[in-house]
């Protein structure tokens, strides 16, 4: 008969404290952040700033994509393709310079 009912094996003992003392560790050891003395409105603007670049990268490219389309469609002499790709030119010129179209009609 045998009397260890709940015998883990050994690597998995082993993995078990190792988890335990790693999550320890980090719990007691976890640092506090406190924010600056910044104006909160810089904050907003530098994250707004970022999130319009990353739209225009994604602008940019939509446009690539679209010259690509138009060359090819240039080149198979498909209309449907040419089209497709004026559109998505024009849209990756729209969304590349949303932050300035914003800007032009006021909204922000």
């Amino acid at each position: 008969m045998n009397n260890r009912k709940n015998h883990t094996p050994k690597p998995a003992r082993w993995f078990m404290s190792f988890w335990s003392a790693l999550t320890l560790a980090l719990t007691v050891l976890a640092v506090p952040a406190f924010a600056t003395g910044g104006d909160p409105l810089t904050i907003v603007n530098n994250l707004s700033d970022f999130i319009f670049s990353c739209i225009r990268a994604i602008g940019i490219i939509i446009l690539g994509w679209g010259i690509v389309q138009v060359g090819m469609s240039v080149q198979s002499h498909d209309a449907s393709q040419r089209t497709q790709g004026f559109l998505c030119l024009f849209g990756g010129l729209l969304i590349a310079f949303a932050k300035e179209i914003l800007t032009l009609i006021g909204v922000v």
